[in-house]
């Protein structure tokens, strides 16, 4: 068997045809009839002809629908772009300019951003989930017209499969090459290191365009388990599925922990058959897993970057309180290592770089062949952010080097919220920063000098930001000094000084 991530669905459905493989607002359906759904979907884009190596963007909120535009372009060889919904049409612009798509398949919710990008993406083919634009197709009419029948299987192993666009510390995304083995070994490393199992349903709700949601997935379908998926996370509606839907395991990050305990009839939900959940993006305060502990359910703390399909180190519901802090040791075919600015292993308790090898490391950066020599060396993901290990090998993270804040689940670089802020022109110096939220882990900060003279809102600064950047990146707090900003020597930004002194404060 050929290692296509399309052609798992279709030996699930071989091994489980009528045992339900996917649940969606209401639909269910068997592996057999996902496959066969799939099939149509693989088979609609090679009648427009989309072929090995094209690549495809998909804009979609969760849906059936993506998961069908998922494993069929991955059957036919094509390489999947998921688009970030939550992005500005420029944003989304340069994605599509950069990986060169050729096609775009939308939900018609997202009509109004699609409208914006024509012309401006090199996308000759758009295919529409609901009402179609003139000139679209159809996705429903589309697909109703194809065979279920399997495409011809094409790219396997090494060859792309995604492209996940990270946002970039230079204030411009990167494309992670993401291989069908890279997929599938994160598949294995995440399965055969957590207590995933056969016949687990498992609910998600957090977007497909993100890895950590596209993987789980994929692990579900691997493994043999039940999706559950949500359109979107709200905490009534999640509580309420793992009751109704009875589930075994679920995926979050902390900010959905948070706001589910705030639900004031959490303690009359049912949630006797969730065993654990898996949480990332960012450290689980210990409060969360004792009062999830509470409740009868394990929170596993996972550390991954998009680099690495997702999956790198996990920490078990047993050595969560006695390894406070920590995210765990390294998974299953995955070895990580703490380096100091040479290279050289730092003795258990220092602080260096964390870097990670494995068989899911990406293969390169889309069209960005510096990048990629500076990000992975000698098989090796510098994941720029700081750590050290403990006597006993368990990862804890210090820092991030790259000053990326993390809201909600969401991946935020301050340099590209400076690059847009500069143009405020009361400002003489201007920097961002992460500051604790008790509802998002972070938020994103604004810190501000202002020219002799002058004033500056937030509100000014949520104006300014609006339609420059995805909703999520505008800035909460600001913080205005009088003072001039940290900076090292050679002249740059103090990150850390500046947490340190205008946290409180913001």
């Amino acid at each position: 068997m050929k290692t296509n991530i399309g052609l798992f669905l279709a030996k699930r459905a071989k091994l489980d045809p009528e045992r339900i493989g996917l649940v969606f607002e209401g639909r269910e359906l068997t592996f057999r009839q996902w496959n066969a759904g799939t099939n149509r979907a693989a088979n609609a884009f090679a009648s427009l002809g989309i072929k090995h190596g094209d690549r495809v963007g998909v804009l979609m909120a969760n849906s059936i629908e993506f998961l069908e535009c998922f494993f069929g372009l991955a059957k036919i060889g094509a390489i999947v772009v998921p688009l970030n919904w939550r992005l500005t049409p420029p944003e989304l612009a340069f994605i599509a300019n950069d990986a060169g798509i050729v096609a775009l398949a939308y939900g018609a919710e997202f009509a109004q951003t699609v409208a914006a990008l024509r012309g401006s993406i090199p996308a000759t083919s758009y295919v529409a989930v609901g009402d179609a634009a003139a000139g679209d197709r159809s996705y429903a009419a589309l697909t109703a017209s194809m065979p279920d029948t399997e495409p011809d299987a094409v790219g396997s192993g090494d060859e792309p499969l995604v492209i996940m666009f990270t946002s970039g510390t230079t204030g411009r995304p990167k494309g992670a090459v993401l291989t069908h083995g890279n997929l599938f070994y994160d598949s294995c490393t995440v399965a055969m290191s957590t207590d995933w199992r056969w016949g687990d349903r498992v609910l998600i709700a957090l977007p497909l365009f993100h890895i950590g949601a596209l993987i789980d997935v994929v692990i579900d379908v691997h493994v043999g388990s039940t999706t559950v998926l949500m359109k979107a996370f709200d905490p009534v509606g999640f509580l309420k599925a793992l009751q109704d839907q009875k589930i075994d395991s679920f995926l979050a990050v902390p900010a959905m922990l948070h706001f589910m305990l705030q639900v004031p009839t959490i303690k009359t939900f049912d949630l006797s058959s969730v065993r654990w959940a898996l949480c990332g993006t960012a450290p689980v305060p210990v409060p969360l897993i004792q009062a999830w502990s509470q409740i009868g359910i394990a929170i596993q703390q996972v550390y991954g970057l998009t680099e690495c399909t997702g999956g790198a180190a996990v920490l078990s519901s047993e050595r969560a309180l006695d390894k406070v802090g920590s995210t765990g040791l390294p998974m299953f075919h995955t070895d990580i290592r703490v380096v100091d600015d040479l290279g050289r292993d730092t003795a258990a308790g220092e602080i260096g770089e964390i870097i990670i090898r494995g068989p899911h490391v990406m293969r390169e950066y889309w069209n960005n062949p510096q990048a990629t020599a500076e990000t992975v060396r000698d098989g090796w993901l510098y994941s720029g952010d700081l750590g050290r290990l403990d006597d006993e090998g368990y990862l804890y993270i210090v820092e991030r080097k790259k000053d990326m804040i993390i809201s909600g689940g969401e991946n935020i670089y301050p340099a590209e919220i400076e690059g847009v802020l500069t143009a405020l022109p009361q400002c003489a110096e201007i920097a961002v920063i992460g500051v604790p939220d008790p509802a998002w882990g972070e938020a994103v900060c604004v810190v501000a000098r202002l020219k002799e003279g002058q004033s500056l809102t937030l509100d000014e600064v949520i104006e300014h930001c609006t339609g420059k950047l995805g909703k999520y990146k505008i800035p909460k707090k600001l913080v205005v000094t009088a003072e001039p900003l940290a900076r090292t020597p050679t002249g740059k930004l103090l990150k850390r000084a500046m947490r340190e002194k205008f946290a409180a404060s913001a």
